[in-house]
């Protein structure tokens, strides 16, 4: 996916005052740092960035700011929302170099219809995102994997999943991203059993012990 370009201005009044009043008008207060660099306070349309965030690679994407006529390539990170209106309130920008690998997290996306599904199974999706490491024009969109394949009672680890060539990451490849699990009803209907098991071999129980002291005592009264 190509870069996209984004327009900057510095801003050198900081606090909650002078964001605000950025706000309002239309841009969002941010900073660029990394590559060990002096962090440099900026703002950018927030109309714009809200457009690229909500894209296909999402904050994944890579932006180049244009700084005071300087283009900085960067991804966007530590982004602040309002919490109920969930317009954007401030963004971290860091500085990257394209021969130098990242970190970024990675939508798991499961595709296909699992043969436990069709047998009445039920698909737990357990791990939504994965963390990765990777140049970053190698940064996937997202990583797609089959469950066709998954019947009642499969597991799907990270170590099955095929990452793309380029892409690494330090999770515990035996860690569970899906599963099928056994139809609910039917799982209660054996835990029904059981228990019904259990109580029958206590009565059986409860009965002979009462059997037998009654035969004690009848044993008692013929002496």
């Amino acid at each position: 996916m190509p870069d996209i370009t984004l327009t900057s201005e510095s801003r050198t009044q900081l606090g909650s005052r002078p964001s605000g009043r950025l706000r309002r008008e239309g841009k969002v207060p941010a900073v660029i740092y990394g590559l060990g660099t002096e962090t440099v306070s900026i703002t950018v349309p927030s109309r714009e960035l809200q457009h690229i965030l909500a894209g296909e690679s999402g904050a994944n994407t890579l932006i180049n700011l244009d700084v005071d006529g300087e283009s900085v390539l960067t991804l966007a990170r530590q982004i602040h929302r309002h919490p109920t209106r969930g317009e954007l309130v401030h963004v971290d920008f860091i500085r990257i170099r394209r021969d130098v690998a990242v970190s970024a997290e990675i939508p798991i996306h499961l595709v296909g219809e699992a043969t436990g599904v069709k047998d009445g199974g039920l698909l737990e999706q357990l791990m939504f995102q994965l963390t990765v490491e990777a140049m970053p024009g190698n940064i996937p969109v997202s990583i797609e994997i089959d469950v066709s394949a998954l019947e009642i009672g499969d597991q799907l680890h990270l170590d099955d999943v095929p990452l793309p060539e380029g892409v690494s990451t330090e999770v515990e490849t035996d860690t569970v991203v899906a599963q099928v699990a056994a139809p609910r009803v039917a799982t209660e209907a054996e835990e029904g059993e059981e228990v019904e098991g259990v109580e029958g071999e206590g009565e059986a129980g409860e009965g002979g012990a009462a059997e037998a002291s009654t035969e004690a005592s009848d044993d008692a009264g013929d002496e």
